[in-house]
Protein backbone atom coordinates (compact mmCIF):
# COMPACT_ATOMS: atom_id res chain seq x y z
CA UNK A 1 0.00 0.00 0.00
CA UNK A 2 1.28 3.34 -1.11
CA UNK A 3 1.33 5.93 1.81
CA UNK A 4 1.98 9.67 0.41
CA UNK A 5 3.70 11.68 3.01
CA UNK A 6 4.44 15.23 3.23
CA UNK A 7 7.18 16.93 5.66
CA UNK A 8 9.38 20.00 5.75
CA UNK A 9 13.08 20.55 3.94
CA UNK A 10 14.63 20.81 6.97
CA UNK A 11 16.88 18.93 9.02
CA UNK A 12 15.10 17.75 11.88
CA UNK A 13 12.13 16.22 9.57
CA UNK A 14 15.08 15.16 7.38
CA UNK A 15 16.83 13.01 10.33
CA UNK A 16 13.07 12.14 11.49
CA UNK A 17 12.50 10.67 8.37
CA UNK A 18 16.08 9.34 7.43
CA UNK A 19 15.33 5.40 7.95
CA UNK A 20 11.56 5.67 5.98
CA UNK A 21 13.12 7.30 2.48
CA UNK A 22 16.14 5.34 2.69
CA UNK A 23 14.72 2.23 3.54
CA UNK A 24 16.56 1.33 6.51
CA UNK A 25 13.58 -0.32 7.90
CA UNK A 26 11.41 -3.01 6.78
CA UNK A 27 8.30 -1.22 5.91
CA UNK A 28 6.41 -4.61 5.04
CA UNK A 29 3.01 -4.02 2.66
CA UNK A 30 3.76 0.03 2.98
CA UNK A 31 5.72 2.18 0.12
CA UNK A 32 6.12 5.48 1.42
CA UNK A 33 6.55 8.80 -1.65
CA UNK A 34 7.87 11.62 0.32
CA UNK A 35 7.53 14.95 -0.65
CA UNK A 36 9.41 17.77 0.60
CA UNK A 37 7.31 20.97 1.24
CA UNK A 38 7.35 24.08 3.29
CA UNK A 39 5.10 23.49 6.59
CA UNK A 40 2.51 26.50 5.33
CA UNK A 41 1.88 25.07 2.52
CA UNK A 42 1.33 21.15 3.94
CA UNK A 43 -0.94 23.00 6.35
CA UNK A 44 -2.84 24.83 3.46
CA UNK A 45 -2.55 21.31 1.61
CA UNK A 46 -3.82 19.41 4.43
CA UNK A 47 -7.35 20.87 3.70
CA UNK A 48 -8.18 18.28 0.77
CA UNK A 49 -5.98 15.76 2.71
CA UNK A 50 -3.91 14.47 -0.52
CA UNK A 51 -1.70 13.04 2.39
CA UNK A 52 -2.23 10.17 3.96
CA UNK A 53 0.68 10.78 6.79
CA UNK A 54 2.05 14.85 6.76
CA UNK A 55 3.65 17.24 8.98
CA UNK A 56 1.28 19.73 10.21
CA UNK A 57 1.48 23.31 12.68
CA UNK A 58 -0.59 22.58 15.53
CA UNK A 59 -2.21 25.71 14.80
CA UNK A 60 -3.46 24.13 11.70
CA UNK A 61 -4.98 21.45 13.17
CA UNK A 62 -7.00 23.09 15.02
CA UNK A 63 -9.09 23.34 11.37
CA UNK A 64 -8.33 19.47 10.53
CA UNK A 65 -10.05 17.30 12.95
CA UNK A 66 -12.47 16.51 10.45
CA UNK A 67 -9.51 14.60 8.08
CA UNK A 68 -7.16 13.79 10.26
CA UNK A 69 -5.48 12.53 13.78
CA UNK A 70 -2.33 13.04 15.37
CA UNK A 71 0.23 10.60 15.80
CA UNK A 72 1.53 10.65 19.36
CA UNK A 73 5.31 10.71 17.91
CA UNK A 74 6.88 12.85 15.88
CA UNK A 75 6.21 15.66 17.77
CA UNK A 76 8.78 19.28 17.55
CA UNK A 77 8.37 20.84 21.01
CA UNK A 78 9.88 24.03 22.02
CA UNK A 79 11.03 23.27 25.19
CA UNK A 80 12.01 26.77 26.44
CA UNK A 81 12.97 27.78 22.91
CA UNK A 82 11.00 28.13 19.87
CA UNK A 83 10.06 30.71 17.03
CA UNK A 84 11.78 34.03 17.40
CA UNK A 85 11.22 37.69 16.42
CA UNK A 86 14.30 38.92 15.18
CA UNK A 87 15.24 42.72 14.03
CA UNK A 88 18.08 44.59 12.52
CA UNK A 89 17.76 46.51 16.01
CA UNK A 90 16.93 46.06 19.71
CA UNK A 91 12.99 47.02 20.65
CA UNK A 92 10.97 46.32 23.41
CA UNK A 93 8.28 43.63 22.92
CA UNK A 94 5.36 46.05 22.80
CA UNK A 95 7.39 47.47 20.07
CA UNK A 96 6.22 45.03 18.15
CA UNK A 97 2.63 45.79 18.11
CA UNK A 98 3.58 48.66 16.12
CA UNK A 99 5.58 47.29 13.37
CA UNK A 100 5.76 45.24 9.96
CA UNK A 101 6.84 41.42 10.47
CA UNK A 102 7.57 38.89 8.54
CA UNK A 103 5.47 35.59 9.17
CA UNK A 104 6.05 32.00 7.54
CA UNK A 105 2.62 31.54 7.34
CA UNK A 106 -0.81 32.12 9.36
CA UNK A 107 -1.41 28.61 9.93
CA UNK A 108 1.90 28.33 11.85
CA UNK A 109 1.88 27.50 15.38
CA UNK A 110 4.83 30.40 15.36
CA UNK A 111 1.92 33.02 13.76
CA UNK A 112 -0.16 31.67 16.85
CA UNK A 113 2.62 31.69 19.68
CA UNK A 114 3.40 35.50 18.33
CA UNK A 115 -0.58 36.75 18.78
CA UNK A 116 -0.98 35.13 22.02
CA UNK A 117 2.38 36.57 22.92
CA UNK A 118 1.32 40.55 21.54
CA UNK A 119 -1.78 40.07 23.00
CA UNK A 120 -3.66 41.54 19.48
CA UNK A 121 -3.18 40.56 15.90
CA UNK A 122 -0.47 43.10 14.18
CA UNK A 123 0.74 43.82 10.72
CA UNK A 124 2.30 41.14 8.46
CA UNK A 125 3.44 40.08 5.31
CA UNK A 126 3.67 36.23 4.63
CA UNK A 127 7.28 35.36 3.18
CA UNK A 128 8.46 32.15 2.86
CA UNK A 129 10.43 30.43 5.94
CA UNK A 130 13.73 30.65 4.28
CA UNK A 131 13.60 34.19 2.87
CA UNK A 132 12.30 35.99 6.04
CA UNK A 133 15.94 36.81 7.41
CA UNK A 134 17.13 38.03 4.24
CA UNK A 135 13.81 40.10 4.26
CA UNK A 136 14.83 41.71 7.58
CA UNK A 137 17.75 42.46 6.58
CA UNK A 138 16.66 44.25 3.83
CA UNK A 139 13.95 45.97 5.28
CA UNK A 140 11.72 44.93 2.81
CA UNK A 141 10.08 41.95 0.93
CA UNK A 142 8.87 42.47 -2.67
CA UNK A 143 8.16 46.18 -2.18
CA UNK A 144 6.79 45.96 1.35
CA UNK A 145 8.20 47.33 4.07
CA UNK A 146 9.42 44.68 6.70
CA UNK A 147 10.66 45.78 10.39
CA UNK A 148 10.87 42.55 11.91
CA UNK A 149 10.67 38.72 11.25
CA UNK A 150 9.29 35.55 12.97
CA UNK A 151 11.53 32.82 12.61
CA UNK A 152 11.72 29.36 12.50
CA UNK A 153 13.88 26.05 11.45
CA UNK A 154 17.51 26.75 11.30
CA UNK A 155 18.01 30.56 11.10
CA UNK A 156 17.12 30.25 14.80
CA UNK A 157 20.82 29.18 15.25
CA UNK A 158 22.47 31.48 12.56
CA UNK A 159 20.69 34.99 12.96
CA UNK A 160 23.49 36.75 15.12
CA UNK A 161 25.88 35.77 12.38
CA UNK A 162 23.79 38.69 10.19
CA UNK A 163 24.24 41.37 12.72
CA UNK A 164 20.55 40.59 13.83
CA UNK A 165 19.39 40.83 16.93
CA UNK A 166 16.43 38.72 19.05
CA UNK A 167 13.35 40.55 20.63
CA UNK A 168 11.72 37.93 21.63
CA UNK A 169 11.63 33.91 22.02
CA UNK A 170 8.13 33.06 21.66
CA UNK A 171 9.07 29.02 23.18
CA UNK A 172 10.87 30.52 26.32
CA UNK A 173 7.84 33.07 26.75
CA UNK A 174 5.32 30.41 26.33
CA UNK A 175 7.09 28.26 29.00
CA UNK A 176 7.47 31.47 31.64
CA UNK A 177 3.86 31.78 31.00
CA UNK A 178 2.33 28.55 31.20
CA UNK A 179 5.21 25.94 32.81
CA UNK A 180 5.04 23.70 29.68
CA UNK A 181 6.95 23.55 26.33
CA UNK A 182 4.90 24.83 23.23
CA UNK A 183 4.17 22.26 20.85
CA UNK A 184 4.80 23.93 17.06
CA UNK A 185 4.13 20.75 15.10
CA UNK A 186 3.02 17.39 14.39
CA UNK A 187 2.43 14.69 12.09
CA UNK A 188 -1.19 13.80 11.38
CA UNK A 189 -2.64 10.88 9.96
CA UNK A 190 -5.73 10.34 7.43
CA UNK A 191 -8.38 9.32 9.27
CA UNK A 192 -10.37 7.27 6.61
CA UNK A 193 -7.32 5.09 6.44
CA UNK A 194 -8.76 2.84 8.94
CA UNK A 195 -7.64 2.01 12.37
CA UNK A 196 -5.48 -1.34 11.60
CA UNK A 197 -3.80 1.25 8.88
CA UNK A 198 -3.27 4.09 11.54
CA UNK A 199 -1.64 2.17 13.98
CA UNK A 200 1.01 0.66 11.66
CA UNK A 201 1.94 3.48 9.79
CA UNK A 202 2.38 5.00 13.13
CA UNK A 203 4.22 2.62 14.53
CA UNK A 204 6.64 2.82 10.89
CA UNK A 205 6.99 6.41 11.83
CA UNK A 206 8.22 6.01 15.07
CA UNK A 207 10.72 3.20 13.85
CA UNK A 208 12.03 5.70 11.71
CA UNK A 209 12.79 8.17 14.49
CA UNK A 210 14.22 5.70 16.85
CA UNK A 211 16.31 4.58 13.94
CA UNK A 212 17.74 8.12 13.52
CA UNK A 213 18.38 8.47 17.51
CA UNK A 214 20.33 5.30 17.06
CA UNK A 215 22.49 6.24 14.12
CA UNK A 216 22.87 9.75 14.89
CA UNK A 217 25.92 10.07 12.54
CA UNK A 218 24.21 8.57 9.54
CA UNK A 219 21.06 10.20 9.98
CA UNK A 220 23.01 13.85 10.49
CA UNK A 221 24.65 13.11 7.18
CA UNK A 222 21.52 12.89 5.23
CA UNK A 223 20.08 15.50 7.09
CA UNK A 224 22.96 18.04 6.25
CA UNK A 225 21.72 18.58 2.92
CA UNK A 226 18.96 20.66 4.19
CA UNK A 227 20.83 22.77 6.96
CA UNK A 228 20.85 26.15 5.38
CA UNK A 229 23.95 27.74 6.43
CA UNK A 230 24.21 24.76 9.25
CA UNK A 231 27.83 23.17 9.68
CA UNK A 232 27.65 19.63 11.54
CA UNK A 233 28.07 20.82 15.17
CA UNK A 234 24.86 23.19 14.35
CA UNK A 235 22.71 20.67 12.83
CA UNK A 236 23.45 18.29 14.85
CA UNK A 237 22.33 21.07 17.93
CA UNK A 238 19.48 21.88 16.24
CA UNK A 239 18.54 17.99 15.35
CA UNK A 240 18.91 17.56 19.07
CA UNK A 241 16.16 20.77 19.64
CA UNK A 242 13.58 18.74 17.55
CA UNK A 243 14.05 15.10 17.33
CA UNK A 244 14.57 13.94 21.14
CA UNK A 245 12.02 12.16 23.60
CA UNK A 246 9.29 14.95 23.03
CA UNK A 247 9.41 13.54 19.92
CA UNK A 248 9.41 9.62 20.30
CA UNK A 249 5.90 10.30 22.06
CA UNK A 250 4.10 13.71 23.20
CA UNK A 251 3.75 12.17 26.56
CA UNK A 252 1.09 13.22 29.53
CA UNK A 253 2.76 16.78 29.36
CA UNK A 254 2.99 17.50 25.93
CA UNK A 255 -0.46 16.08 25.19
CA UNK A 256 -1.93 18.52 27.93
CA UNK A 257 0.40 21.72 25.95
CA UNK A 258 -1.21 20.84 22.99
CA UNK A 259 -4.92 21.37 24.82
CA UNK A 260 -3.34 24.37 26.13
CA UNK A 261 -2.40 26.02 23.48
CA UNK A 262 -5.18 24.91 21.07
CA UNK A 263 -7.70 26.87 24.31
CA UNK A 264 -5.75 29.73 24.77
CA UNK A 265 -5.94 30.19 20.78
CA UNK A 266 -9.65 30.11 20.94
CA UNK A 267 -9.86 32.27 24.10
CA UNK A 268 -8.13 34.38 22.12
CA UNK A 269 -10.06 34.85 18.87
CA UNK A 270 -7.33 33.00 16.87
CA UNK A 271 -8.92 29.26 16.50
CA UNK A 272 -12.55 29.44 15.45
CA UNK A 273 -13.74 26.66 17.69
CA UNK A 274 -12.38 25.05 20.63
CA UNK A 275 -10.60 21.72 20.02
CA UNK A 276 -9.79 18.59 21.62
CA UNK A 277 -6.94 17.22 20.40
CA UNK A 278 -6.91 13.33 19.05
CA UNK A 279 -3.94 11.00 19.16
CA UNK A 280 -3.28 7.47 17.78
CA UNK A 281 -3.60 5.12 20.21
CA UNK A 282 -0.49 3.31 20.22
Amino acid sequence: MRIRVGHSPDPDDAFMFHALANHKIDTAAYEFQHELVDIETLNRRAFSGDLDLTAVSLHAYASLTDKYMLCPCGASMGDGYGPMVIARHAYALGDLRRMTIAVPGTLTTAYLALRLCLGLDFDHVVVPFDQIIPAVEQGQYQGTQIDAGLIIHEGQLTYADRGLTLIVDTGKWWQDTTGLPLPLGANAIRKDLGPRVIREVNHLLKQSIVYGLQHRDEALKYALQYGRDLDHARADRFVGMYVNDWTLDFGPRGREAVRMLLARGHSAGVIPRLVVPEFVED
